[in-house]
């Protein structure tokens, strides 16, 4: 049995957006970047997309960052690492803090994984790590949602990592 080290995952964020003017930035970052589907909702071309765009079954590669607004959404028929799995909303209310909402995500993020991989993540080797809303993204535009993303730390994966069974 292996022991997990939680990615610090990704956290999304508004700082940006919001100091370029306030609400119509926080619009135009909820509105931003489509990626290109096709009528079954698989992306079909590599793009940067804004990270609300992002569904279930969406493939990118692992990001090395703290804060990010927009990432490149991959055709899972192109070569990548990452595939989103599942996704929750945190219950409204106060800012729980990063602890409370990183426990959260890891506690969801690994009650998931055997439906969506096949085997339980113990047995696996694969890994995953989350989105997470940030404070500001929390307490600005209501930002609860937990993305859960299944890595294969080899990278160069082509296809879906549902039912990958390893």
């Amino acid at each position: 049995m292996r022991v997990h080290t939680r990615s610090l995952g990704v956290t999304i964020a508004f700082a940006a957006a919001l100091t370029l003017g306030g609400c119509s930035a926080v619009g135009d970052v909820l509105d931003g970047d489509e990626p290109k589907r096709d009528d079954t909702g698989a992306i079909v071309e590599a793009d940067e997309a804004d990270v609300f765009a992002l569904l279930v079954g969406d493939c990118m590669n692992y990001l090395e960052a703290d804060e990010v607004q927009t990432v490149e959404s991959i055709p899972c028929g192109e070569a990548h690492d990452s595939e989103a799995y599942a996704v929750m909303n945190m219950p409204d209310g106060e800012y729980p803090g990063e602890d409370a909402i990183g426990t959260a995500a890891d506690e969801f993020c690994y009650a998931e994984f055997p439906a969506f991989v096949g085997i339980a993540w113990e047995d696996s080797a694969l890994d995953y790590w989350p989105f997470t809303p940030t404070q500001t993204g929390w307490e600005e535009v209501d930002d609860r949602e937990i993305l859960c993303f299944v890595r294969d730390l080899e990278g160069g994966v082509i296809g879906t990592l549902k039912g990958a069974a390893r």
